[in-house]
């Protein structure tokens, strides 16, 4: 089979890594947002469930087919808004799950009708390499941000990855991760405590739509899901330069979350991050094998999903600082070629970096996040300074 013979030890620790990034860092917010609806423990592993093998699934299977890697993530905004406005207004997990699955029809209309695609088509490739460095940046600035609480673990990481960039590139990664793992076992920094055995069992949930919910949390998370997650997804889809058919994945993500929401789906969508770190040439150094990294992905995904509560105790009981340190390190190659791009052209060089520094703030407004808001300051910027210029 071609994908076995594709596969190199590099990809596979990238698309480990990818997984470890992608649900330890964001996996609190999604068992609040839960929470916020008075989920049970069992639902609450049920929406772990149907997150694994909907985001498995939508990773592995288009990766496969199309040779391209493909990266599919959960909402983490939408996460947070779910929590946010699910405590406010007191609504149950039937109003939830109907809120779901009408920010699900939603999306799969974008992705229809094409209109999201024709908005990226007209950014400057200078604006969304901006926006890209300035996403990816936050998560570089963790990596050495974790020193503070476990200065020995961040310094053992980043010698392990200087070295084996010099000596072994292509495994940079994967001797830098093992290094961590290793440091942290001896240190006794593994809580191994947080392993639980069982397997992961899906609920269903009738769903109940209502006005006020559809307000209140379908509209919302279907605004965060595009602009705060498609948007900067589809960044690192161009600037990697992969023709992947944005509109039909987008449609993919949205079916997906309708045949899924009533089991704890609530929002699947583009990554950004993770989706840097499996297209990136620490992935493989030939382009059109890195697939192999998004598929691995996928099938980590879905054995998140059906084991649960194993696997969450495994992902969970690396400490927080070795998950920060490994993600920046892993996307530095990201960043810089991100920002190279963005400041190339003296003409656009000024709109990209106000792009840069707008997404980096963070800044959230209107309960949407920064990478929207630096695609409409830096675009606002450069119509003003070329209007009318030849």
């Amino acid at each position: 089979m071609r994908f076995f013979r594709d596969l190199s030890p590099a990809a596979f620790a990238a698309g480990f890594v990818a997984v470890l990034v992608g649900f330890t860092s964001s996996v609190a917010l999604v068992f609040q947002a839960a929470q916020a609806f008075q989920a049970t423990p069992a639902q609450i592993t049920s929406w772990i469930w149907a997150l694994g093998l909907g985001m498995g699934l939508c990773s592995l299977v288009p990766s496969l087919l199309l040779r391209m890697p493909v990266m599919v993530a959960w909402s983490t905004p939408g996460a947070a808004v779910l929590a946010t406005a699910g405590l406010a207004g007191g609504f149950s997990m039937g109003e939830a799950v109907g809120a779901f699955i009408a920010s699900a029809v939603l999306i799969i209309v974008a992705g229809a009708t094409g209109w999201f695609e024709r908005i990226m088509n007209r950014i400057p490739m200078e604006i969304a390499s901006a926006l890209l460095a300035g996403v990816l940046a936050k998560f570089g600035m963790q990596a050495f941000s974790a020193a503070e609480s476990n200065l020995p673990l961040v310094l053992v990481m980043l010698v392990a990855y200087l070295l084996s960039r010099r000596l072994a590139p292509r495994y940079a990664v994967i001797v830098t991760l093992m290094a961590g793992i290793v440091w942290a076992a001896l240190r006794g920094q593994m809580q191994w405590s947080a392993v639980h055995a069982g397997l992961a069992m899906p609920v269903f949930t009738m769903p109940q739509f209502s006005v006020q919910a559809l307000v209140s949390l379908a509209l919302p998370l279907f605004v965060v899901t595009m602009a705060s997650q498609n948007l900067p997804g589809v960044v690192v889809i161009r600037a990697t330069g992969y023709d992947i058919p944005v509109s039909r994945i987008i449609s993919m993500t949205g079916a997906a979350t309708l045949v899924l929401a009533p089991f704890g789906g609530y929002a699947l969508n583009l990554s950004a991050i993770t989706a840097a770190i499996c297209m990136g040439p620490e992935a493989h150094e030939d382009k059109s094998r890195r697939y192999t990294a998004a598929a691995v992905c996928g099938l980590f995904y879905i054995v998140l999903g059906i084991f649960g509560a194993v696997v969450t105790g495994l992902l969970t009981a690396f400490p927080k600082e070795l998950v920060a340190c490994i993600a920046g390190l892993a996307l530095l190659g990201s960043i810089g070629g991100g920002l190279a791009a963005a400041l190339r052209e003296e003409q656009h060089r000024e709109a990209a970096l106000i792009t840069f520094l707008v997404t980096l703030s963070g800044v959230v407004i209107a309960g949407i996040g920064s990478a929207f808001w630096g695609v409409v300051a830096g675009s606002v910027a450069l119509c003003i300074q070329h209007f009318r210029r030849r």
